[in-house]
């Protein structure tokens, strides 16, 4: 389905980069997802593919195993994941979350040591923020990590942790100092191997299920001082900094998310029949997918504006945030109605309608719910808080 208003942030090189990247996809995920989803995670090798392809990292500098690429060839890689529902691959987090974290905080030695590993696909990264006890609100957090002198004696425990199960570096986000609330909060770089480093079981979710998501256990973990992540009691301000590009990710998956669902959907109706004609011929499909088109071109626009303003870095925390939460609940609505018009097939697993849907719940929950997101925008706008 084309968009009303073509889309103008792309140039060639981009393009090219897209079809190489759907090529992957068909190869190399396409064919495994569905066994994916019953393991729960998906195969190692395929991060080493993706790497060796040049499909990880792209953003980052040449010197530290990138390809110095602009940030919206990592958005066609979100793009594409979700216009097949590929949501099993949790290369976004780990090339456009746990990557800029390293290289814009991160030592020398640091950058050196986990970027090309990275890029390359030997190494996965995770950031463990969530706790079951703090999920939206990061200054509720408890895990700590105790200065004892050449290192720090990190305590706690993290849930909902993408990639927690293949992890190789996690930076953790704990209290260095715990009676100064967000600004005693720090971030380490803890290594799979760590003594006292254990990762729990993957979670069996109601979605993205080929998407290992595990519990992460930190008991007396030894981290050296060399693996704090920028400087101490400094992590919360950079949490703020890197939510707008995090928010604005969610924000791109949940209109290609849409728009694919749409796509399907159009598809199914034109060929379905109902009492001998088309489920497509009937006005209130009609009516109901030209809506659904609608609302998905004015979020794609939307989006492309935010997009256009984050390169040019000028994306502010408020316009990011209503772009994640109207793209996310635009996105529930449209899957929604596309399980309806797909009647009971709509809710068999193996119509991508279904795994869409199913998948599609959280976002409105992980990088800050709707509920957050709106008390961000209200702010900006002046509005008292309690």
């Amino acid at each position: 389905m084309r968009t009303t208003i073509p889309r103008t942030i792309f140039n060639a090189e981009h393009d090219a980069f897209r079809d190489a990247y759907r090529r992957f996809l068909e190869k190399e995920v396409l064919p495994h997802h569905a066994a994916w989803e019953e393991q729960g995670y998906v195969d190692r090798e395929v991060w080493r593919k993706a790497g060796a392809n040049g499909f990880l990292c792209s953003s980052m500098p040449e010197e530290y195993g990138g390809i110095g690429a602009d940030r919206l060839f990592q958005v066609i890689v979100f793009e594409e994941n979700f216009r097949v529902n590929a949501t099993g691959l949790g290369f976004g987090l780990h090339s456009e979350i746990v990557a800029p974290y390293i290289l814009h905080y991160g030592s020398e030695e640091q950058k050196r040591r986990y970027l090309p590993a990275m890029a390359s696909g030997e190494m996965v990264g995770a950031i463990a923020m969530t706790e079951p006890a703090a999920g939206s609100d990061l200054q509720g957090i408890r895990a700590t990590a105790l200065d004892k002198g050449d290192h720090y004696l990190l305590n706690g425990s993290k849930t909902f942790i993408t990639n927690g199960f293949h992890a190789d570096v996690v930076i953790v986000v704990a209290k260095t100092r715990p009676d100064a609330g967000a600004k005693g909060t720090s971030l380490l770089l803890v290594e799979r191997g760590m003594p006292g480093f254990e990762k729990g079981q993957r979670l069996h979710k109601v979605g993205l299920k080929a998407q290992d998501t595990s519990e992460l256990f930190f008991n007396d973990v030894k981290v050296p001082k060399t693996h704090l992540l920028g400087r101490e009691n400094e992590g919360f301000v950079y949490l703020m900094q890197e939510l707008p590009w995090e928010r604005m990710q969610i924000a791109v998956t949940a209109v290609a998310s849409a728009r694919a669902a749409i796509d399907a959907t159009l598809a199914y109706v034109q060929e379905r029949k109902v009492f001998g004609n088309a489920v497509a011929s009937y006005q209130n499909t009609r009516f109901k997918l030209a809506e659904l088109h609608a609302e998905t071109t004015i979020g794609q626009v939307f989006v492309d504006r935010c997009l256009e303003l984050l390169l040019a870095g000028k994306l502010d925390t408020a316009s990011a945030s209503m772009a994640k939460a109207w793209c996310t609940e635009l996105q529930g609505r449209v899957l929604d109605q596309c399980v309806q018009l797909h009647g009971g097939y709509g809710f068999m697993w193996e119509v991508m309608v279904a795994r869409a849907w199913a998948d599609a719940r959280v976002q409105r929950i992980y990088g800050g719910t709707t509920e957050i997101m709106w008390e961000v925008v209200a702010r900006s706008m002046g509005l008292p808080a309690r």
